[in-house]
């Protein structure tokens, strides 16, 4: 039967993607909404009165700023460097789509498994380009591929976890044909797995989806912790030999930075605290925040077995006095049986 060997855990936002210097171009968009943080929906001059005793003037200033810039990439290389040195064969990624290759108001799948042959993957043109808001059409490299590419997919273990989890009254949306509204091939939560931690040279794998942002149809914490677990009986069911790495890409607060809430949930998965993970409340699992529920479904499927989590960076990367930006995380388990 199939093995898992190694589990990571990675943030994929822009911020990752772009310099010091681009990120006051999210700032723009910062101002433009509001934002749920902590029980409320707040303006960007809102969250700035709330916040003005927390230092954020020195935590956004310019030169924190480069110093987190600087410690994500070390973190992401590190990351680079244990896959390289554990070398599975196959990789199952848990991640979450923005109206990429699905639109909200026509069909958005809560769960999707794709099991077929190719995944296609490209970068955007330039009319699509410049529709992105600021400051994310500048990070398309960092999870684009440069080309047209189409990597390989599992379909057998696609299809297995399907039937897997339809045995376990599970429902999930069946992908055999890549949806053809695709703005950039595989979705970047995706991609950003390809391009950093794979460094192009992907190996099969399977993408499976979850929404995670887009309402009414976001499923709980509970939820997904149960999906992560049948993603794992599936896995350790499916007649190979292949040695399988697990992702889950996404998170982590943000687009406020919560550091409260980030080490609350770093303490609940290391020691592998399900009631705590399955009790965090939909109204605090929005926005960009709630692509964690990919790393509860990873908590999920790691239960059973002796792991030891390591943690190589958290990194809050602040971008301006309200608090916005992305909390990184970057995180992977050493799988002892």
């Amino acid at each position: 039967m199939a093995k898992i060997v190694l589990a990571m855990a990675t943030t994929h936002g822009p911020q990752l993607h772009t310099t010091v210097e681009q990120w006051q171009l999210r700032v723009i968009a910062d101002k433009a909404r509001k934002h749920p943080f902590r029980d409320r929906e707040l303006s960007f001059d809102e969250l700035v009165a709330l916040r003005k005793d927390e230092g954020l003037d020195k935590k956004a200033s310019f030169e924190a700023q480069k110093g987190y810039h600087a410690r994500c990439h070390v973190a992401m290389g590190k990351l680079a460097d244990k896959w390289a040195e554990v070398k599975p064969d196959i990789a199952v990624i848990l991640g979450n789509d923005q109206n990429e290759i699905y639109e909200t108001d026509t069909l958005n799948p809560p769960f999707m498994v794709f099991y077929g042959d190719k995944i296609p993957h490209h970068p955007q043109d330039k009319a699509a380009l410049a529709k992105m808001p600021p400051g994310v059409a500048e990070a398309e490299h960092g999870h684009a591929a440069d080309t047209y590419t189409e990597y390989p997919g599992v379909p057998d273990l696609g299809l297995h976890i399907i039937n897997t989890m339809m045995e376990n009254e599970f429902d999930v949306t069946a992908c055999k044909n890549w949806p053809t509204k695709t703005r950039n091939g595989a979705s970047h939560a995706f991609g950003h797995i390809y391009r950093q931690v794979m460094l192009d040279k992907v190996v099969p794998n399977v993408p499976v989806y979850q929404n995670t942002f887009f309402p009414p149809n976001q499923p709980t914490a509970r939820r997904v912790y149960r999906f992560g677990e049948i993603v794992r009986k599936a896995i350790e069911s499916w007649p190979s030999d292949k040695r399988v790495a697990v992702f889950a890409s996404g998170g982590m607060s943000h687009f406020v930075i919560d550091e409260d809430f980030d080490r609350k949930f770093v303490t609940a998965l290391k020691r592998k605290d399900k009631e705590t993970l399955c009790a965090i409340p939909l109204k605090e699992l929005q926005s960009g925040t709630s692509e964690l529920k990919s790393w509860i479904s990873l908590a999920g499927l790691l239960e059973p077995m002796k792991t030891e989590m390591h943690e190589l960076d958290y990194v809050p990367c602040y971008r301006s006095l309200a608090g916005t930006g992305t909390a990184n995380g970057f995180y992977w388990w050493d799988i002892k049986g």
